[in-house]
Order: structure tokens, then sequence, then C-alpha cells
């Protein structure tokens, strides 16, 4: 009996040291992922296609249907961009309004109506789209009208969360807008490539519209 009392007595620690290990190894993952998650953020001036895109895929919900919140609002993408970029311009929407989701997108241009003031065609086109691209070129950095724009969008959601879109296009890292130093870019060196990304991300926005209107009628 005296044998038999020691040895559970000598088995406790064991038990004890091997459920801390096992704790611990169950712990590690956790802290390794804190630690790459740490290093995997970056500072302003890294694109938009390395980060938020590529951490958050695609996943398949219905934006076209009826009842999305999509259709809420009147375009899902301004483009603000300078004189100079027109035709770079035309043919991001065409690719765009070209895709399976028939995005609506407002060209000034094309769309802002004859006689009406610049100052509310701006502020209109703002207030009713979801997405705002912000082509960033030499022009747009040299157009206070361009500015005016940005400034709309940024008041209108101060959050990064998806909705403003900052394309760079020959721009240095440097002369990125400081207004926008909070939110990941796009950097355009491959057209196709970027329209794309730029697709990708008006996609998730609208995604993440429709979930958070689902969840609020649950």
């Amino acid at each position: 009996a005296g044998w038999f009392r020691r040895l559970l007595h000598k088995s406790k620690p064991s038990s004890v040291e091997s459920l801390k290990s096992s704790r611990s190894a169950s712990s590690s993952p956790s802290s390794s992922s804190s630690s790459s998650a740490k290093s995997s953020s970056s500072s302003p001036g890294t694109s938009l296609a390395t980060s938020s895109i590529s951490l958050s895929p695609v996943s398949a919900v219905d934006i076209s249907a009826s009842d999305s919140p999509r259709w809420d609002k009147r375009y899902d993408v301004c483009i603000c961009h300078s004189e100079g970029d027109v035709e770079l311009v035309e043919e991001l929407v065409s690719y765009l309004e070209g895709q399976p989701e028939s995005f609506r997108c407002f060209l000034q241009l094309r769309d802002a109506v004859a006689g009406s003031a610049v100052v509310t065609e701006l502020c209109d086109a703002v207030q009713n789209s979801h997405c705002w691209v912000m082509l960033i070129t030499p022009g747009f950095l040299q157009d206070p009208w361009c500015r005016y724009q940005m400034h709309q969008a940024l008041a209108e959601a101060p959050m990064a969360n998806g909705r403003t879109i900052p394309v760079l296009k020959d721009v240095d890292r440097k002369d990125y807008p400081r207004e926008l130093w909070n939110i990941y870019y796009i950097y355009m060196a491959l057209k196709e490539k970027s329209f794309k990304q730029i697709r990708d991300t008006v996609v998730r926005y609208l995604q993440e519209l429709c979930r958070s209107s689902t969840k609020g009628m649950e």
C-alpha cells in the first residue's frame, strides 16, 4: 500500500507538466500568427493588392439580388480623375461596366448634368456612389477639383472601410496624398491587373454591405 501511494504521488507532477506543455504548444501558433500579422502590416505606400485584397478572398454573395442594398445608391463606382487621364478612365469604366456584375459607374464627362454647378455635381456623385476610385496621377495632384472630390469622399466615409480606392499611376510613393495615408492603395503597373484589383475591391465592399444588411435583418 505504501509503495502504491508513493507511485500515485510521483505521477501527479508529470501529469501537471504534460498539461502545461500541451497548453504551451497550443498557445504557440496564436503567438506566432500574431507576430506574423504584425510583420505583415505595413506603412502607407503598400499596394492594396498585396494586403487587404489577398487576405480577404471574394466569397459567393449575390450582390445583384433585387433586395440588395446595392440598389440604394445610383452608382456603384465614382471615378475621380484629372482631365488628362480621360482615356485611361474610359477604359476602366468600359471594363467595369462590361463585367458580369454590370457595375454602374459615374463618369463626369458623360454623366454630369449640363448647366449644373461643378460643386453640386461632384458632391452628388460622391453621395450617390458606393465606392470612389481616386486615380492619383501627376494631373490629379495638380487639379483642385480632384482634391475637392477626394475630401468630399473622405468626409462621407472618414474610416478606411473599402469605399475609397486610391490608384497610383506615374506618381512616386512619397507624393501619396497625406489625407490617404491610412488607406492602402493599388499601384498601377500593369493596367489589366490593376483593373481586376479595382473590380475585386468593389465586389468585396458590396458583398460586405450585403452581409451587414442581412445580419441587421436577423
